[in-house]
């Protein structure tokens, strides 16, 4: 057979294996979903809830790879870099994806470039409290206060960079007062401090301060959220004082760029009819969730306006990572 015949050949075949291949049915071999924290933590709770779904109905492995580092940077790479096949993808939080884009001049990902949004998964709300002593009931007590006493009142968070810092920097902002930031290596020391006396206040993640506050350790006086939480509903938003104040938890769940849109919107369909079920829905909020399940547009448009006040936050406080 001459080469215009292999050639011939070839311009037959090849088309008809590629699309073979488009059209294999997904999943047909385990799924990697990399989360980018510590293992044990609420976000790592949440990929179980969702990989074990996908095993259950599609019979392939979710295996949850977490990888933790770097606020997040580590493990978000990790799945920018992999192949687009739907078989490596992420469950993120606002820090490696909207937060960290402001606050790094450079990062080994572009998130507009590397990543596709594949759903908006649950928010969880940030809880604004206060040392017990601290004669404050309200977000409207906490700024007269600190107006009183410029410079005196303290706010700790989890570190630099942090969601919990970036919220008590819009609050200051937003309130023009003078508060002094002290930061600590995660939340619990920070929250030790707190209900020590050593700090006034902390945006704190609602799970692991809810035990504190019903103790009477800690005073709640807002959370974070654009909306009232429904598991502590007489509990009002800063933006009831402050308008236009939101500081979200959030996680989103992301694929490669260049994953099939198809791949993407089953994904998107398998987990909303999931967490969107009553009982689940109820499940997740009993751990802090509030489940968001929302469409892979939705999601993106989510997390660039994210991106963009985040920025702006970053820029007028001056903050600098470490």
């Amino acid at each position: 057979m001459n080469l215009k015949v292999w050639l011939c050949a070839g311009s037959l075949i090849f088309p008809l294996a590629t699309n073979a291949a488009q059209g294999r049915p997904y999943p047909d071999r385990p799924i990697r979903l990399i989360v980018p924290s510590a293992p044990g933590g609420g976000m790592d709770t949440l990929a179980r809830f969702i990989g074990q779904r996908l095993t259950e109905q599609w019979h392939q492995q979710v295996v949850v790879d977490t990888r933790p580092g770097a606020t997040g940077i580590i493990g978000t790479e990790i799945a920018a870099k992999a192949a687009p096949d739907g078989y490596t993808l992420l469950l993120a939080w606002v820090s490696p994806l909207s937060i960290n884009p402001g606050l790094y001049r450079k990062l080994p990902y572009d998130v507009d470039r590397d990543l596709a949004p594949i759903m908006m998964v649950a928010t969880t709300p940030n809880i604004l409290v206060v040392r017990p002593s601290l004669n404050v009931a309200s977000v409207k007590d906490f700024i007269a206060l600190a107006k009183a006493k410029p410079g005196q009142l303290t706010y700790a968070s989890s570190g630099i960079g942090g969601l919990s810092h970036l919220a008590g920097e819009l609050l200051r902002t937003m309130a023009g007062i003078n508060i002094v930031h002290v930061p600590y290596k995660g939340t619990p020391p920070a929250l030790i401090d707190v209900t020590a006396g050593r700090v006034d206040a902390l945006f704190a993640v609602a799970a692991p301060a809810l035990p504190h506050i019903k103790a009477g350790k800690l005073k709640a006086i807002a959370v974070s959220n654009a909306h009232r939480w429904p598991e502590m509903p007489a509990l009002p938003t800063v933006g009831e004082t402050l308008p236009g104040f939101a500081a979200e938890n959030w996680y989103g769940f992301m694929a490669p760029a260049g994953t099939p849109q198809r791949i993407i919107d089953k994904l998107n369909a398998e987990v909303a009819r999931y967490l969107k079920d009553p009982a689940v829905t109820q499940k997740l909020a009993q751990v802090g969730f509030l489940v968001a399940a929302t469409s892979p547009q939705d999601c993106a448009r989510y997390i660039h306006s994210e991106q963009i006040k985040w920025r702006e936050v970053i820029k007028t406080a001056g903050v600098r990572a470490e």
